[in-house]
């Protein structure tokens, strides 16, 4: 008799491009005045079975994957579905501006992190494109 196979205890990750992510993100792009990104450069995917605690996250392309690759930069903002869909569209435009806030304005490929210490830190950027966020909604 042979040995039963265990049952896993994760779901599989899958992942697939989110347009409606897209579509709100350049909504927000265009509103705050964020001209530093390159629009076409910037890719959105929701994922699923991810066992992150994150709600969604920003993935940059490393200077040295562009010189192999010999392509530009670019980003990839990863919404997590099983947090960030139970959002309010509200606290949904704030992690996407929160994820936004990642990319530097040279657009290099690199990502910003959020242990800056310095005057216009990680923080004081994303409170920043907050309160713009808020002051054009009238929130």
């Amino acid at each position: 008799m042979g040995k039963l196979k265990k049952a896993r205890k994760f779901s599989k990750f899958e992942y697939e491009k989110a347009p409606d992510i897209r579509r709100r993100a350049l909504i927000l792009i265009k509103e705050l005045q964020l001209d530093h990104l390159v629009v076409s450069r910037l890719f959105f995917y929701r994922s699923t079975g991810s066992k992150a605690r994150a709600y969604a996250r920003t993935w940059g392309l490393p200077k040295l994957w562009q010189n192999t690759l010999e392509i530009g930069p670019a980003y990839i903002i990863e919404v997590i579905s099983g947090y960030f869909d139970k959002l309010s569209l509200h606290d949904q435009d704030k992690v996407l501006l929160h994820e936004i806030s990642h990319i530097p304005k040279n657009f290099s490929g690199a990502l910003v992190p959020h242990t800056r210490k310095r005057k216009g830190s990680f923080r004081d950027k994303l409170e920043g494109l907050i309160a713009r966020y808020l002051e054009n909604n009238n929130i």
